[in-house]
């Protein structure tokens, strides 16, 4: 398979040919790209054409290239505007886990016309009724597992037969009758051992599985944590009902990511990175409406002391640096304690720490960057004492900025509210109120 030229001359190329109605030339050219390079070019075509160029590919590339779209371009639309035996040809190349994901995209009314053109559907279906972010709904159900009353070379011969089923494997599991999980076997120690050996002494305790109904984020934490390339997923009574590979949680990862990135943002995970102009007001106005209430309270503070603006004009130039400064390190504290907050399994009392530490850095840095602004104040104002405002200001502003970076996300979480969702606002609007009161209020005391 090879990948000719960079996506800009692929997409020319494609283009080109189907124009000029070409089809012979568009399936041989389409059959040498890569799956990503193919949905890729899926993505980049209006509808018609997608449908055109899908229809072009043989069953395998074209299943795994709906498997590689985006899901914002609805990959499982596009399969359901197939005709009923191309959806079956399709879904019977896709895993079951990938099959779930395009149909659970549609009305139950659309899933019920797909489903009832594949001959086999009922592992699909079991996949559907969990929830999308959950193991079950990631898992897909093809694995290779071995009850444990066989011996290694039973064992082996087992998983022979099972092997052409499962596109890849990475672990061994071993279960009881029941289908009770029992634990894992390497495929090493199992083909090292003589054929008599029982493979209940070859049993080893796997360093985790996950339960059906676990939030995926949680799962891809626990992949990473361990550096698994695969894990088990068991239901309530222990069972093993399916497992979840690596590149799954790739995907989940990358979803996760997005989402905290857009929430971080005050961004509504709603809206989709292609969105339109209208989906991006809809999901941006009502945060910026609340952003623009809390800026009340902040211009409500220079309000208060317009008659010290008035007498000293040099303070209008410095609110915006002091505001600033305790803005961006409000931020530096916040984005820190978010990450520790979303990677670890620390305890709301054990985050606590966290505030006491950021207010240290406030502290430290402050001291250097008020300093900084005492010796600028000192050479533009030829004041002393309006250099000492500034230094104390600007101290005082970095020192709040740590501890409601710290503070705001582990009480939001202690509330159990999404610290990523609404800190950003209140740390800005925080430091934005206290770096204006502390200077203008210095000012007043100190100056006037």
């Amino acid at each position: 398979m090879t990948e000719p030229g960079t996506a800009e001359d692929r997409w020319k190329v494609t283009l080109d040919l189907l124009e000029q109605g070409d089809d012979e030339s568009l399936r041989a050219y389409a059959r040498e790209l890569h799956p990503s390079d193919l949905a890729d070019l899926l993505e980049h075509l209006e509808g018609p054409d997608r449908v055109h160029l899908l229809s072009l590919l043989p069953a395998e590339a074209a299943s795994d290239a709906l498997a590689e779209m985006e899901e914002v371009e609805q990959p499982g639309a596009l399969l359901a505007r197939l005709e009923p035996d191309r959806i079956a040809e399709l879904v019977s190349e896709l895993a079951d886990d990938d099959a779930a994901d395009l149909i659970g995209e549609l009305s139950p009314e659309e899933q019920a016309r797909v489903l009832a053109s594949v001959d086999d559907a009922v592992e699909i279906e079991e996949l559907l009724h969990y929830p999308p972010d959950t193991a079950g709904g990631i898992m897909t159900r093809g694995l290779v597992a071995v009850t444990s009353d066989l011996t290694a070379g039973e064992a082996l011969d087992d998983i022979r037969s099972q092997a052409s089923e499962v596109d890849e494997f990475f672990t061994i599991f071993v279960v009881d009758p029941d289908r009770s999980l029992r634990g894992v076997a390497s495929l090493q120690r199992l083909v090292l051992s003589s054929p008599g050996r029982p493979i209940s002494e070859l049993i080893e305790e796997p360093p985790a599985v996950v339960p059906v109904h676990m939030d995926q984020e949680e799962v891809g934490r626990i992949l990473s944590r361990y550096n698994m390339v695969s894990i088990g997923v068991v239901d309530p009574l222990g069972r093993l009902v399916g497992r979840i590979t690596f590149d799954d949680v790739i995907d989940v990862m990358e979803a996760e990511t997005t989402e905290d990135i857009l929430r971080f943002a005050s961004v509504s995970e709603e809206e989709e990175l292609r969105g339109s102009t209208r989906d991006a007001v809809r999901s941006r106005l009502p945060w910026l409406l609340v952003n623009l209430l809390t800026a009340v309270l902040a211009a409500g503070v220079v309000y208060l002391f317009q008659g010290t603006v008035q007498q000293i004009v040099l303070l209008a130039v410095v609110m915006p640096i002091i505001a600033g400064m305790g803005g961006n390190a409000g931020t530096q504290a916040l984005a820190v304690t978010v990450r520790r907050i979303a990677l670890t399994d620390e305890t709301t009392r054990e985050l606590w720490p966290v505030v006491g530490k950021e207010v240290l850095v406030g502290l430290v840095n402050g001291l250097v960057l008020g300093a900084i602004g005492a010796v600028a104040g000192l050479v533009v104002a030829h004041e002393p004492v309006f250099g000492l405002v500034v230094l104390l200001a600007m101290w005082a502003n970095l020192v709040v900025a740590g501890f409601a970076g710290a503070f705001i996300p582990i009480f939001l979480e202690s509330l159990g509210v999404d610290p990523a969702v609404a800190s950003s606002i209140f740390v800005t609007t925080f430091t934005d109120l206290c770096g204006f009161f502390l200077l203008l209020g210095l000012a007043t005391v100190v100056l006037l």
